[in-house]
């Protein structure tokens, strides 16, 4: 696995759940840590944690859904830190809706967040690692980008579009001729975040945040192009495309029952267990329901494992 030391590392929807435990790891190996989010307390505590256990992090309130605001703090990034080697666009937002349910804005905010922000932050940060062959784009989908799902069809869009965008990008910068990296990983539902906690899945157990990141740093390390987690789920994926589509939809709804059980016909629109809120556009990877214990257990871990 290559080595990240001394290199900077952005991580948008830093400020808590997966993302917070991405740069705690990403400090551990020696990394310059940068957070982006809406959520200024949780960029401050992703601070402290990744400092308690000797790393170096920063963090700046983005709205990713405005593409000036990516440009202006990534200005300020390369004049008082430096020039951007990983970039990891893992933040995200989910509604949890029927199709019809769902109100204009919140698709809107939803494809801003998901997928339009990968526009952004790779315009912002690419032209350096051009100018030095060197980088590493890393982007969150998901395995709802694989497969649809009932009332996550505008996730499932922003997914399939984050896929695209990295495989499209992956091939125009191998057909150029630059040795710039790019990830895409999809990871099935993770719990203790904040977007999924009442995901009613059967057979396959939703996925702890902490495999999920130790596999994401593990495939950045490792140059992996495409990472699915679990990897097993690539034999259903190629079972959806052997088989008839009425056989594909059935052991799909038969996997996931419902993804958002509490949202009924009769509820307001507005999810009340994910980050989603009638405030302006909040961007952050999510909210970790187990509070700070489970990062400040992380941390002392982290600590006792770091190299002097």
């Amino acid at each position: 696995m290559k080595s990240i030391d001394g290199e900077i590392a952005l991580v948008t929807g830093g400020g808590g759940g997966l993302g917070r435990l991405l740069s705690l790891r990403l400090a551990n190996l020696g990394a310059i840590v940068i957070v982006w989010d809406i959520n200024k307390s949780g960029i401050e505590e992703t601070i402290k944690l990744v400092r308690a256990v000797g790393g170096t992090c920063y963090g700046y309130v983005c709205d990713l859904c405005d593409r000036e605001d990516v440009y202006k703090k990534a200005k300020i990034i390369e004049e008082e830190i430096g020039k951007v080697t990983i970039l990891i666009n893992n933040a995200g937002i989910v509604t949890g809706m029927k199709f019809l349910d769902t109100p204009d804005k919140l698709i809107i905010r939803t494809m801003d967040v998901n997928i339009m922000s990968h526009f952004w932050t790779v315009k912002a940060f690419l032209p350096t690692m051009l100018k030095n062959n060197k980088g590493h784009i890393v982007s969150v989908a998901s395995l709802a980008g694989q497969c649809g799902v009932p009332k996550l069809v505008d996730y499932c869009t922003s997914k399939f579009a984050a896929m695209g965008f990295d495989e499209a990008l992956r091939m125009e910068l191998e057909y150029e001729g630059y040795d710039i990296n790019t990830t895409v990983i999809c990871p099935y539902f993770i719990r203790s975040t904040g977007m999924f906690e009442d995901v009613q899945s059967r057979y396959v157990p939703t996925l702890s945040p902490n495999v999920v990141a130790d596999k994401i740093i593990t495939a950045m390390r490792c140059n992996e192009k495409y990472v699915i987690i679990p990897s097993y789920l690539q034999v259903l994926l190629a079972l959806k495309w052997l088989f008839p589509w009425s056989c594909s939809a059935m052991l799909l709804r038969g996997l996931v029952k419902d993804a958002s059980p509490n949202h009924v016909d009769s509820e307001p629109c507005v999810s009340t267990d994910t980050i989603i809120t009638e405030k302006p556009c909040a961007v952050s990877s999510s909210k970790d329901q187990n509070g700070k214990t489970i990062h400040q257990q992380l941390a002392r871990r982290i600590s006792s494992e770091r190299k002097p």
